[in-house]
């Protein structure tokens, strides 16, 4: 998907309740999570595989590892 083709109104997020606000980062736990998730997808072969990689890249550089 490009840059163009993205409309933030169109995302189905995650229901939070009204009083919840969301937080501009990520916990560990959600990054290392989103880290698994783009690893199979670059390892799939697909052709979302080659963003994936830079985007696990990306995001693997930038937190701690978990062991």
């Amino acid at each position: 998907m490009t840059d163009d083709q993205f409309d933030i109104d169109e995302v189905d997020f995650a229901p939070v309740g009204d009083t919840v606000e969301r937080l501009a980062l990520l916990t560990l736990q959600e990054a290392h999570d989103l880290l698994s998730l783009l690893l199979t997808v670059a390892q799939d072969g697909g052709p979302s595989s080659p963003e994936a990689d830079r985007l696990a890249r990306e995001i693997a550089a930038r937190i701690p590892s978990e062991n």
